[in-house]
């Protein structure tokens, strides 16, 4: 023959084995694709039936033959059930059946030799048998394979045709030409072998596209992962920026780029500018960073992670600085060497924003404390002082009329008369800055307010300096106390023209409106606009003086401090001026730089137009709220008797002399149990009873009560040392008519008694 059939037989073992090992390869480094595991097995059993060819000279026939044709009938098998596995389809009922199938050929294959010999029905049983087998492989590629047909597919199917025409030829030559069962093997042999190489490329062929597209599927998920990763990174609120060791930029996210100030439209995060940051980073403290505080270079420097480093980027021109909370990261390779710094940036300015706040308002709530122990401490402290105070400016004003005119004595009295009365405005201060000074509120122009205190400051006006107003015209009324208010404007103008000292140039008194949604509003004055749907009204006084220190600026309210010499100032300018305007409603603000000047700025609330102008608040309550009924004059005929309250000897001895200068007839106690006595054992007798407020036990209010109860006709008073609209309303509630100022002076002190009497002798 042209051919060596053995010769043939070990290349194509050869061609087996090597065919198989790639499969078995394949199947070992991917698990998840079972194809190649059954297709290595197939030619294995390939392998075992060129074996059994090529020992069949020394093996029965009846042995050889059908081992021979059943190994071939189930490397078939096999190669069908890897391509199953491979598309995915079930494959334990097919190799069941096909067990079955080869289980029933082998007696056939017997008898087709030992019973009746016949080459072509042995033949015929294998041809048919094989392509059946590749006619059902056939079948699931066109049923199963992915459309359009990939080149690999295509391929498959190709060697199918090929095997399928190849099996069909052998037969009709094999039975047209009479060929020798030696002749026939040879044959088929040679030609499947080529089918074989055919059938092997193309079977891996598949195996190689199912790797193709699992990379192809791996990459696009990469792709995607990465993408999301992207879009997840850039969409945080969080900063993050990826720099290379030499500190050029990699990767920055949107939230960073807008806290950086770069263009987040249209921008790529892969390649962003610039591609070198120049950083200017600031310290907690307001200080640019040191290069080696910054969290990159201390990264960079001990390759360890730098946590929670909070960093101020310094804002445009005028704009404060963004905060961020900072934190760096190394980013290590497969070697372990620094591939890059990850810093991430977390926006805190809002933080920032609300801790200068809280500070703000925890200063102001100590400020408030201050103000309130000052008040706690006015109103333990003004009780007394107030009777020491009217105790001096009454005996001295007694002496005064018990001296004659030409007496040395007067001037003497005339100052001890104004330093008690320097005292009485020392705690009047005190209570205007506690607070407890009743306010007497009317509807008030500021602008004539600001015009008459400007005439009052140009009497002490030094020629160097000039003083201008600016009114805006027409600004809304507001409701307050004039005379406080009057005081506001006259001690800020005063402080204004002592910080000029020896300079030049001008203190402005400028009055305009602030919308209500401005920001520089509080939120209560805020409020109050919108409640009369009017703009707050501002007025600042403005002067070019020597301005303030911040550690000055920051103790410039607290009661006592002052930066003048001894003896020149209280301390208490403006404490008086900022409780007088938070009592108002209002709100004080001042600026102020060395060398700079400095601006005081006053916010108060406006009242509506429409609304009319409330009941003026005096000092003392009006005698309308609870009038007099008509009583009779003092049982005997004789002049007024007043019955006078007060714990305090010397206040009992002196009202009792100053009443009785004036004609009336006084009863002083410093009891409360022996004046209601005296009330309820001559009700109607006493014209009037003057009692004190602050006493141990019965306050005056109690007495006032009580004998209310006894003599529902009596004129009834009490004296306070502080006057506050609590106390007025429980007063009225009580029936009182009046609450007096206790260091009133003599003559405003008689004429009050004498008012309130009248009504009772009319």
């Amino acid at each position: 023959m042209w051919y060596d059939l053995q010769t043939l037989l070990a290349l194509w073992i050869g061609v087996d084995i090597v065919v198989a090992l790639a499969f078995l390869l394949q199947h070992r480094r991917v698990r998840h694709m079972a194809g190649s595991g059954w297709w290595s097995l197939a030619c294995g059993v390939h392998l075992l039936a060129l074996l059994s060819v090529a020992v069949r000279p020394w093996l029965p026939t009846w042995v050889a033959l059908p081992l021979t044709n059943l190994l071939f009938t189930s490397a078939f098998t096999l190669l069908w059930t890897g391509l199953r596995a491979h598309l995915g389809l079930p494959t334990r009922r097919l190799l069941q059946t096909m067990a079955l199938v080869i289980a029933a050929e082998a007696p056939l294959y017997v008898y087709f030799i030992v019973g009746f010999d016949s080459l072509g029905a042995r033949h015929l049983l294998w041809a048919a048998t094989n392509l059946t087998l590749v006619g059902l492989i056939m079948r699931d590629v066109r049923r199963h394979a992915p459309r359009p047909l990939p080149m690999e597919w295509r391929a498959v199917r190709w060697a199918l045709r090929a095997q399928a025409s190849l099996m069909v030829a052998s037969l009709v030559l094999a039975q047209a030409l009479k060929l020798q069962p030696q002749q026939v093997v040879g044959l088929m042999l040679f030609c499947f072998f080529f089918v074989f190489l055919f059938n092997s490329l193309a079977y891996y062929g598949l195996v190689t596209l199912r790797l193709r597209d699992d990379a192809d599927t791996a990459r696009a998920e990469q792709r995607q992962r990465e993408a999301d990763l992207r879009r997840l990174v850039d969409n945080l609120d969080a900063g993050v920026m990826v720099f290379h060791p030499d500190q050029t930029l990699w990767r920055v996210n949107t939230a960073a780029r807008r806290l950086l100030g770069w263009s987040v439209t249209g921008g790529s995060s892969l390649l962003p500018e610039p591609v070198r940051v120049d950083w200017k980073l600031l310290g907690e403290d307001g200080q640019p960073l040191r290069r080696h505080d910054m969290p990159f270079e201390r990264v960079l420097v001990t390759g360890q992670p730098v946590r929670d480093v909070i960093v101020g980027l310094p804002g445009e021109a005028g704009q404060p600085p963004r905060w961020a909370l900072c934190s760096g990261y190394p980013e290590s390779d497969a070697h372990g060497g620094l591939r890059s710094v990850v810093l991430t940036f977390i926006d805190i300015t809002a933080m920032k924003a609300a801790q200068s706040e809280q500070k703000a308002l925890q200063a102001r709530l100590a400020q408030s404390q201050k103000m309130q122990a000052l008040g706690t401490l006015a109103g333990g402290v003004a009780h007394d002082f107030n009777n020491i105070l009217a105790a001096i400016l009454g005996n001295a004003d007694i002496a005064r009329e018990d001296l004659p005119p030409a007496a040395r004595a007067h001037e003497s009295l005339a100052e001890i008369g104004t330093a008690a009365r320097r005292g009485r405005e020392l705690v009047r201060q005190i209570l205007a800055f506690s607070r407890q000074q009743p306010l007497a509120r009317e509807r008030l122009q500021l602008a004539a307010m600001v015009s008459e205190s400007c005439a009052l400051l140009r009497a002490a006006l030094p020629p160097r300096v000039q003083l201008v107003q600016s009114l805006a015209d027409p600004v809304p009324d507001i409701e307050g106390d004039a005379t406080q208010l009057q005081q506001v404007l006259v001690n800020l103008g005063t402080n204004a023209l002592h910080a000029m000292q020896t300079r030049s140039g001008r203190v402005s008194f400028v009055l305009d409106t602030v919308a209500a949604d401005a920001p520089e509003l509080p939120p209560e004055l805020a409020q109050a606009c919108r409640a009369v749907d009017q703009p707050a009204l501002r007025m600042r006084v403005i002067d070019e003086g020597c301005g303030m220190d911040e550690t000055v600026l920051r103790r410039v309210f607290e009661p006592f401090f002052t930066t003048k010499p001894v003896g020149q100032g209280t301390g208490l300018g403006l404490p008086v001026v900022m409780g007088i305007v938070e009592a108002h409603g209002g709100h004080i603000a001042l600026r102020s730089s060395v060398d700079a000047g400095t601006t005081v700025t006053l916010l108060f609330p406006p009242v509506a137009p429409a609304l009319a102008a409330p009941a003026p608040k005096p000092v003392t309550m009006p005698r309308v709220e609870n009038p007099a009924p008509p009583r009779p004059l003092a049982d005997d005929g004789q002049a007024p008797h007043v019955l006078y309250l007060d714990d305090d000897d010397t206040l009992v001895f002196l009202v009792r002399r100053l009443l009785e200068r004036r004609g009336y007839r006084v009863t002083a106690v410093g009891l409360q149990e022996e004046a209601l006595a005296l009330v309820r054992e001559r009700p109607g007798h006493f014209a009037l009873l003057l009692t004190d407020y602050n006493m141990p036990g019965l306050s005056g209010l109690d007495v006032a009560r009580q004998a209310l109860e006894a003599d529902p006709t009596l004129p009834v008073a009490v004296a306070s040392g502080y006057i506050t609209d609590e106390l007025q309303a429980q007063a009225k509630a009580a029936g009182v008519r009046e609450v007096v100022f206790k260091t009133d002076a003599v003559d405003q002190f008689c004429e009050i008694v004498a008012r309130l009497i009248k009504p009772a002798a009319a």
